[in-house]
């Protein structure tokens, strides 16, 4: 599906149009393409300082952010990459802690596209070949790479070998490409195990395990499941890990959802099984508070988009846009004290996502739903969401936009009990409202 990324910066404009005519019908996985690209720009990724290499169906970019917080707050310099961007395309490339500059990503994409010239290839792998390029040339003491799709076959997968890998929370998306079945998904994610590199992972059924098994077998690598010699617990209030190394006490995450105590106990077994990087046990704690990923139950401030709800509304963001995703938020809504508020989630699907997978988890709560188009993309009519939500019990109110769901809130809410309101369904729609409310990404 086209990214339809867009620039202030004149230089990046013109490098984002080159990629946008890449089209969506080149990003075939594989890892020839991309091998051979960074042959001819001299191998970067045989040049990067250690790497944190992570993948996911869900949660592996706020566990690459736990990392990054986590390695930040020991003093240690950090590259990151992940996708896909909310606002800006420099998003997706942080170099030593900041997002890339205009000048740097515009230059890197331009050496990136000639020495792609004559090869087919797709928008993901020139990025990811300018983000290893940037890496390779930046001093740092680590890297934080968050696989783009799958594992096995994804661009990113052509770094030779990780300080540590882990494979967060999986579940069904992008089936055309991963497969229909848990452990045909599995088996694509846990090819990222490399030779004598732990493989940290969450606990999963039995047929997701045993593909992780067969696949870390193949590969040679030490599997570190959650549950076995290491594990963390949200208990009381805090989270309690322990490994062979002992126990820790920690604080739960600031990010909100119980979903991300297990995301940030992951990055802390991957921290604890490395002994290149130091990262001591204050600097886990201060990464609990420290990490930051946008439009992942972000609670929205004051801005154009959050003005037009009456004082004392609470509005909420979150990108997910899988059944596995929306579990997640629907856990989170039904966590929360209304006292009274009327609930309302404003939803924006993809043509290609399950949007009776993504509505489910919602069925028969006490919360309306106010289907929108994604600007820009293929997406679910919103008539279309409307009808499978009352199908679903839930009242449904389409809207023609994001700022007509949340004018029809305001108009219809009681002016003694502001209401809650929660955004998802999309990154590209998290991402327009981000730049709509004021708040980018930093």
């Amino acid at each position: 599906m086209p990214d339809f990324a867009v620039s202030d910066h004149p230089g990046v404009q013109a490098q984002l149009d080159r990629l946008a005519r890449l089209g969506p019908g080149r990003d075939t996985l594989g890892l020839e393409r991309i091998a051979t690209l960074l042959e001819r720009l001299g191998n970067p990724e045989r040049k990067l300082p250690p790497v944190f290499h992570v993948a996911g169906t869900n949660g592996k970019g706020s566990t690459c952010a736990f990392l990054r917080a986590a390695l930040e707050a020991a003093g240690h310099q950090v590259h990151v990459y992940t996708s896909p961007h909310l606002v800006r395309f420099n998003e997706r490339i942080r170099l030593a802690g900041k997002l890339i500059e205009d000048e740097a990503l515009a230059a890197l994409l331009d050496e990136v596209f000639t020495a792609a010239e004559d090869l087919t290839i797709s928008f993901f792998e020139v990025t990811t070949a300018a983000a290893l390029l940037a890496f390779s040339r930046a001093p740092a003491d680590a890297c934080v790479i968050e696989v783009g799709l799958g594992g096995r076959l994804d661009a990113t997968n052509v770094i030779p070998r990780a300080l540590v890998t882990g494979i967060a929370q999986l579940g069904l998306d992008h089936q055309a490409w991963l497969g229909e079945k848990i452990e045909q998904v599995a088996r694509e994610k846990a090819g990222i195990a490399r030779d004598g590199v732990p493989l940290v992972t969450h606990l999963y059924p039995r047929r997701a395990a045993d593909a992780v098994a067969e696949a870390v077998a193949e590969a040679g690598a030490l599997w570190l499941p959650r549950g076995g010699k290491w594990d963390a617990v949200a208990t009381g209030g805090r989270l309690a890990y322990r490994d062979s190394e002992g126990e820790l006490d920690l604080p739960l995450p600031r990010l909100a959802g119980t979903h991300q105590g297990a995301n940030a106990g992951l990055a802390v077994a991957m921290l604890r099984h490395q002994d290149t990087l130091a990262v001591p046990p204050a600097a886990l704690k201060a990464m609990m508070g420290w990490a930051d990923w946008p439009a992942r139950l972000q609670l929205l401030g004051p801005g154009p988009l959050h003005d037009l709800l009456p004082e004392g509304a609470r509005l909420w963001l979150d990108g997910a846009h899988n059944p596995a995703a929306a579990r997640a938020v629907a856990a989170f809504l039904d966590g929360q004290s209304f006292a009274g508020r009327e609930v309302h989630l404003v939803c924006g699907i993809l043509a290609n996502k399950d949007s009776h997978g993504v509505l489910r988890p919602f069925a028969g709560s006490p919360v309306t739903v106010h289907p929108v188009p994604v600007p820009g993309h293929d997406h679910h009519a919103p008539e279309s969401l409307a009808a499978q939500a009352r199908k679903l019990g839930l009242s449904a109110v389409p809207a023609a936009n994001v700022e007509d769901a949340l004018t029809a809130i305001a108009r219809l809410a009681k002016q003694d009990r502001p209401p809650a309101v929660l955004i998802m369904g999309s990154l590209y729609l998290a991402g327009t409202v981000l730049k709509a409310n004021d708040q980018l990404p930093t």
